[in-house]
């Protein structure tokens, strides 16, 4: 990495922190709004690497030269807007310096609980050890060998974003915001040295939003840590945050709409919070569409929310109603909570922390200062308001999005691509026993466990069900590919990996979110079944529109972020009434509902001791980056850690490339099939001085971009089947074939 790479890698990392200060709620009454400056500054600096990428591709500069201009830019004006933010901080609301911050860290962590700590503790080592796998280990996910890496390379060798013959159609037909961010690492450094560090800071933005959401959704500091602890000891978050895959970066900005739109159930948007919705949107659609399943719910229960506030003018009378009923369920019990830190998890009642020094720790049920009622002529200006902010939220969504779907548009005659990938994904069936069975499917897969007779007793049993209703469970319409329902889904692998854990809990959670709000969260019960209802009507989208394939549940993360603070609240109110009970017991009036919620609080205990168990096995054994054994990011060379999925293409590789590059080919030309890795090769082609090939397909997918001659090459390279090979090499050519790959070189002279 040049001195000057090592300046622009920094920027971000000034970048962002002065965003967070710059973009911090002045408001007093904002819920943990810490967190919503770091969302805002997330949704911010990732709103403006797209379009960065966009602007720079449409004019033919996606260079270092021009990526270092717009940086610098960039970081003067957060600069100043965070300067600017801390000389108007004298009052109330303003901006805490690092000093007042780090107090409050420590007073909260001196006033916690053994079991918060505990959780706390858990949750920053996992985060620490991530990181440490992210940085010593190379990217060696399968797809992004395939196609996420490659589309880098093609558009720094080309200098702009048009598209390019392949044979690889998801080289440019999947939404690419994920690799934006990769090409500006990769414009900074000049290799792929930091590309994991992308889905690990989306790991971590997951952690700080779904924390909030639970703040939100009426949960005290332990709720926020469960929901966090719960989510954060997930394996496939936990493998997925050291990788360079998208599905983590694609939950984040979900998770980023959704705590913005919570945050319009008590409080009319602004047009900073309108523009903020349309970016996180936009971002979810250009990153991975199938987020857009959770985050159109979120947006209807955002805009529910700003109508409900211009009709009934405010939520005064709904939290005056929400206090009445949290002070029936659990008024008795308050008194007996306090002191109850001894026990292995505190109380999770009001903060003990006092008021000066925890404006960044929520209260149960802070939702913030509800507004005021309006006059009743202001309600068809309020309808009229909420309109035109849906419309704004779009156009914004649009802006990001948009130039990559009319590119795809103007390739396919189609925003979403060619038929093969809208067929292939999406369900073809949408009668409702085939919807049934797919949702059975795809339940079966998540919540996979290494017990074999249980995996294959439940699989035989949907398999039967959907024969009896008159389902092919292997049906072709609603199964993706050729792949063949059940799969052992439970090996901690990063595209499969299942959560039966966090799934239970965040099923349990959503039942009583839905069914006994009051008793989950008896301060916010109305928000959290809204919230209850929007994440249910995403999963249920899901399983009507995404078919079953082996690798489903890393498609399901977004939801599984969502609904990770369904399961923090309810296991927070299992303790807070277990609690309760101890309390009655200690004074004599223990009950059989008091020992039953005691069995209860230790099942959930011991799935929250399975759950930290799992995190830490899938980061030490993980695959295909662990920490110990066979393949350890410690022992492993950085090429055999490449090939861990494929250990025995690694040589076959190296040795064609070592031969391309000896005969001195500069133009070298790709045959190869839909599922080949491709990434390989700009690797081992580059020049010494690290400048990488001229790579031409030989082969195309797309109808109006035909590929290179294969004479106007100065070698052939090769992966998957040697005839497709040999039928592209030209007369007197010499092809040489080992295993998988191949290589062509054209006669001496």
């Amino acid at each position: 990495m040049s001195a000057a790479g090592s300046l622009l890698v920094a920027a971000p990392l000034v970048a962002v922190p002065s965003l967070v200060v710059a973009l911090r709620p002045a408001r007093p009454d904002t819920v943990a709004p810490l967190r919503l400056a770091v969302v805002r500054a997330a949704v911010v600096t990732g709103a403006f690497a797209v379009l960065t990428v966009e602007l720079l591709g449409a004019l033919r500069l996606l260079t270092l030269p021009a990526f270092a201009v717009a940086w610098l830019i960039f970081v003067a004006v957060a600069v100043a807007a965070a300067t600017w933010r801390r000389r108007r901080a004298a009052g109330p609301g303003g901006a805490p310096g690092p000093v007042t911050v780090r107090a409050r860290l420590a007073d909260r962590w001196r006033t916690a609980g053994r079991g918060e700590r505990l959780l706390a503790g858990t949750v920053g080592g996992l985060v620490l050890v991530e990181l440490l796998v992210a940085l010593l280990a190379e990217p060696n996910n399968f797809d992004s060998q395939t196609y996420h890496l490659p589309k880098v390379e093609h558009w720094v060798a080309q200098g702009s974003l048009e598209f390019w013959p392949t044979a690889i159609h998801r080289q440019v037909t999947i939404p690419p915001g994920a690799e934006y961010l990769l090409l500006h690492l990769r414009l900074f450094t000049g290799g792929d040295a930091l590309y994991n560090l992308v889905q690990w800071a989306a790991g971590v933005g997951c952690l700080l939003a779904v924390a909030r959401i639970a703040a939100q959704l009426g949960g005290g500091r332990r709720a926020q840590l469960l929901t966090a602890f719960v989510l954060g000891t997930t394996p496939m978050v936990a493998l997925q945050a050291t990788s360079t895959q998208t599905d983590l970066v694609c939950a984040a900005w979900v998770a980023c709409v959704a705590t913005l739109a919570l945050d319009g159930l008590r409080r009319r948007a602004g047009f900073g919070t309108l523009l903020l919705l349309g970016a996180a949107t936009g971002l979810t659609a250009v990153t991975k569409t199938s987020g857009l399943i959770g985050v159109g719910p979120l947006l209807l229960l955002w805009g529910i929310g700003q109508l409900r506030l211009a009709y009934v003018g405010g939520t005064g009378r709904v939290a005056d109603r929400d206090r009445r009923v949290g002070a029936r369920v659990d008024g008795p019990a308050r008194p007996a909570l306090v002191g109850a830190g001894r026990v292995g998890l505190p109380t999770g009642g009001a903060d003990p922390v006092a008021p000066a020094a925890t404006a960044g720790v929520t209260r149960p049920g802070a939702g913030g200062a509800p507004e005021p009622p309006g006059p009743p002529g202001s309600r068809a200006g309020g309808t009229a308001r909420t309109v035109a902010g849906s419309v704004l939220v779009v156009l914004v969504a649009l802006l990001v999005v948009g130039p990559f779907l009319a590119r795809v548009q103007a390739e396919f005659g189609h925003p979403l691509g060619p038929p093969r990938l809208r067929e292939s994904i999406p369900m073809e069936r949408h009668d409702p026993p085939s919807v049934l069975v797919n949702a059975m499917r795809i339940g079966h897969t998540a919540l996979d466990t290494p017990l074999a007779l249980v995996r294959a007793g439940t699989a035989e049993a949907i398999v039967a069900g959907a024969r009896a209703i008159g389902v092919d469970p292997q049906d072709r319409a609603i199964t993706f590919g050729r792949e063949t329902f059940p799969v052992p889904a439970w090996y901690p692998d990063e595209d499969r990996v299942a959560f039966p854990l966090a799934g239970a809990l965040a099923l349990v959670g959503a039942a009583l979110a839905l069914a006994r709000p009051a008793r989950v969260s008896p301060a916010s019960a109305g928000a959290l079944r809204g919230y209850a209802v929007a994440v249910v009507t995403a999963v249920a989208l899901h399983t009507a529109m995404i078919k079953w394939q082996p690798w489903g549940n890393r498609l399901l993360l977004y939801a599984l972020v969502l609904a990770a603070p369904l399961a923090g609240l309810w296991l927070d109110s299992l303790f807070r009434r277990r609690l309760a009970s101890e309390s009655e017991s200690a004074s004599g009036s223990s009950s059989a509902p008091g020992r039953r919620r005691s069995v209860a609080a230790g099942l959930a205990v011991a799935m929250l001791a399975g759950s930290a168990l799992a995190g830490v096995l899938a980061l030490s054994y993980g695959f295909p980056r662990r920490l110990v054994g066979a393949g350890s990011v410690f022992t492993t060379s950085e090429w055999d850690t490449r090939f861990l999925r494929r250990p025995q293409w690694a040589d076959e590789f190296r040795a064609a490339a070592d031969a391309v590059r000896a005969s001195g080919a500069r133009r070298v030309g790709l045959v190869q099939q839909n599922d080949n890795w491709e990434y390989p090769w700009w690797l081992l082609l580059r020049d010494a001085d690290g400048r990488p090939p001229e790579l031409v397909a030989l082969q195309s997918v797309l109808p109006d971009r035909p590929p290179a001659d294969p004479g106007s090459t100065d070698a052939i390279v090769c992966t998957g089947t040697r005839k497709v090979c040999a039928d592209l090499v030209p007369a007197g050519w010499t092809l040489l074939w080992r295993g998988y790959v191949g290589y062509a070189l054209p006669p001496p002279g």
